[in-house]
């Protein structure tokens, strides 16, 4: 049974066109915030369900069961303590006096409350709850204040500030309109439908009436997910009739073209087959990036002559919308069928040789000065990585070369891809093709990484080359901003050590490109300072990167303790100290060393390098000693082997002699000569572990999990 006290609301503001990019997100911020503000002024019990609405010209919020009241309120104010406001003899001091008068009420009418902390005065009064209608709007207000809007604009004289000039205004409690105005506009129960196909404003009943109006009606899909399904249905079954697929994968193509429509009406359309021997990247952006077209696949046999579209109007004559989208892309397609063949009257290093006229950054020199650095780096980089070094010097000398391509200045999205089938067309080796596509790679999170080792060794220095300019240019990233996404840089740079296998020194590597900006056409002089920061700003990233593979916040840092420089040798160990610390004897020997760091902490001078065994006098102590020197040799062959779960593995067989000499043993006496011994036998066991890492910082597993939620 219904209740009669509550209503369902339903906010609608109607504007302009509004970006489609950011729809979505507008969309669900503001359902989100209203249902959020009701619950914070107590007209609904809880947060949600609620729904949310989003079209090209509208953003709507429906939330249920919200109280036609807010319920009454006990307010409690708490006033000086009973000790304080009352004297010996029981009369009320100044204070008591003054607490009463500001709460307008005499003294006998306060309360008492008895708390942990002693008994206190306190005035209780009761507060009526407002009504909806006056609260209602002011949570609406404050909504609209915190959209995520990236400038607000203003329009004529008036004074409001969106993201689109507002028409109009719903706001419907029930069957009730709350009056209100808000972006300049006043509220009511008018709203309007498909800007073609319904010429007159709804009006609406009931705040429940709005989806089904705006459908049967307004010729408007109001829910968002229900359109963009719409949408996937029409243009698979057009895709079909061609016996073709469409390219349905790209979601945010979708989303566009979904915050474009409000009814929509799918459209197949057809280009000459001419245009087919143009790579399929071509066509592709010209159809998805620059019309909003959905390109259509035929399996194995890559494109076909098809596009679907996606109209915003039920045409009387289809065929008319189907031909002016043709024209449109036929022309785009022409230009760069001249671009392609234009670009190939030239070579790569022809097109190279421009680089010096294109600005890489004011105290970086030109890209020209950058690909001498990278040409420089490649060089000392790839014998490192097993790589050829004159395919990758060749590579870094063609890599940017189609930057200066009429492809690329028309289609810069292309950057990377013009220039593997310009090399290839040029005949250039695969490996210097590939590089010239592929050290764009990884762009994003998860992203695939380069195939071949050349390119592997491009993406690396490039990103390295950057990220030492910038840093050094003094415009490293502070707080929210990162113009040059250095932060994907420095995880791209990681993805590449370590995923990519490359076993290099990242610090090395850092100071050759500085002696790379000491060569080339800079302004900057990276020096030690600069190296430093560079050096902590990317490990920074190490912990995020392990952090979303699952690994514990206490097993990074114990690695991170022993500095490794080599990303591939932090990933073998990090590894090997997870598999550890799921041995049955890790958590005592991390606690095991936790107390023998602490004991070499307090130890005063310098601690003797040799355990003397003639000098232990304890059973315990000899024993941890010859169980230590059995496995020096053989631990030590597998941590310069980086074999770390072997070695940790054998270390762990220490845990009974160890459990026992701290059982047995007291370290810290009064004879000098056998206290220095004993602390050289637990320096050697501390230093052997700390090859690894330091394990004393790995942590019971319920304070891991405490200090990751912190």
């Amino acid at each position: 049974m219904p209740d009669i006290n509550c209503a369902n609301l339903l906010v609608e503001i109607g504007t302009e066109e509004l970006p489609p990019a950011v729809l979505r997100k507008l969309g669900e911020t503001f359902a989100s915030g209203c249902a959020a503000a009701l619950a914070e002024t107590q007209l609904v019990t809880e947060y949600g369900p609620f729904r949310w609405f989003a079209t090209p010209r509208r953003l709507a919020a429906w939330i249920p069961d919200v109280a036609l009241r807010q319920p009454d309120r006990t307010l409690e104010r708490r006033g000086p303590s009973v000790a304080a406001a009352f004297d010996a003899e029981g009369n009320p001091t100044r204070a008591a006096v003054g607490f009463a008068s500001s709460c307008g009420v005499a003294i006998d009418r306060l309360e008492r409350v008895r708390t942990p902390k002693g008994e206190w005065l306190v005035f209780q009064s009761r507060k009526t709850g407002e009504p909806a209608h006056v609260l209602i709007p002011g949570c609406i207000d404050r909504v609209i204040g915190q959209l995520p809007i990236p400038k607000g604009m203003r329009w004529s004289n008036l004074e409001a500030e969106f993201v689109r000039p507002v028409h109009w205004l719903v706001v419907l409690h029930g069957e009730n309109v709350v009056a209100t105005e808000l972006l300049s506009v006043s509220s009511g129960r008018l709203t309007r439908g498909h800007r073609f196909h319904c010429a007159q404003p709804l009006s609406l009943q009931c705040a429940d009436d709005y989806e089904q109006m705006l459908l049967n009606q307004g010729f408007v899909v109001a829910d968002f997910e229900k359109r963009k399904q719409q949408i996937k249905l029409q243009v698979n079954d057009l895709a079909h009739g061609k016996e073709g697929t469409a390219s349905l994968d790209d979601d945010d193509l979708l989303e566009q073209v979904t915050g474009l429509v409000e009814w929509p009406k799918a459209l197949i359309g057809e280009f000459d087959r001419v245009y087919l021997q143009m790579p399929a990247e071509v066509l592709v952006s010209s159809m998805r990036d620059h019309q909003k077209y959905f390109n259509v696949s035929g399996g194995n046999h890559g494109l076909l002559p098809y596009f679907v579209t996606v109209s915003n109007i039920d045409s009387n004559t289809p065929d008319r919308i189907r031909r002016g989208n043709e024209r449109v892309l036929k022309a785009r397609l022409a230009d760069a069928r001249f671009f392609w063949d234009s670009d190939q009257k030239s070579t790569m290093e022809q097109h190279g040789a421009r680089l010096g006229q294109v600005l890489f950054h004011r105290k970086l020199g030109t890209v020209a000065d950058k690909v001498d650095r990278l040409k420089y780096l490649s060089r000392t980089v790839a014998p490192l990585c097993d790589a050829d070094s004159d395919l990758c010097v060749r590579a870094a000398q063609l890599v940017k070369a189609d930057l200066v391509t009429d492809m690329v200045g028309e289609f810069p999205d292309l950057q990377g891809v013009m220039g593997y089938y310009y090399a290839r067309h040029d005949g250039e080796e695969d490996d210097v093709a590939q590089a010239c596509r592929d050290h764009y790679l990884p762009r994003f999170s998860g992203d695939a990484l380069p195939r071949s080792t050349v390119a592997r060794v491009i993406a690396l220095v490039d990103r390295i080359d950057s990220l030492v300019g910038i840093f050094a240019a003094g415009e490293e990233p502070s707080g929210d901003k990162d113009p040059f996404a250095l932060r994907r840089s420095a995880l791209g740079i990681l993805r590449l050590l370590i995923e990519g296998g490359l076993a290099l020194d990242l610090r090395e590597l850092l100071l050759q490109s500085a002696q790379a900006y000491g060569v080339y056409g800079a302004e900057v002089d990276p020096g030690v300072d600069t190296i430093d920061r560079i050096y902590g700003f990317v490990v920074h990233r190490l912990q995020g990167y392990y952090i979303d593979q699952g690994f514990g916040i206490d097993e990074i840092a114990s690695v991170a303790a022993g500095m490794p420089t080599r990303p591939v040798d932090f990933d073998h160990r990090l590894r090997a100290v997870a598999k550890f610390r799921q041995l049955g004897s890790a958590v005592h020997l991390a606690a095991a060393n936790k107390r023998i760091r602490n004991i070499l902490r307090q130890a005063e001078g310098q601690i003797p390098e040799d355990f003397d065994r003639g000098l232990a006098r304890d059973p315990a102590e000899k024993h941890l000693a010859d169980r230590l020197r059995e496995l020096e040799a053989s631990v030590g062959k597998s941590f310069d082997a980086a074999q770390y779960e072997s070695g940790l593995e054998q270390l762990a067989t220490l845990r009974d002699p160890v459990d026992r000499f701290f059982d047995e043993v007291m370290v810290m006496v009064d004879d000098e000569a056998l206290r220095q011994n004993r602390l050289a036998l637990l320096n050697r066991l501390h230093g052997l572990f700390l090859r690894v890492a330091d394990i004393a910082l790995l942590q019971e597993p319920s304070e891991n999990k405490e200090s990751a939620a912190r």
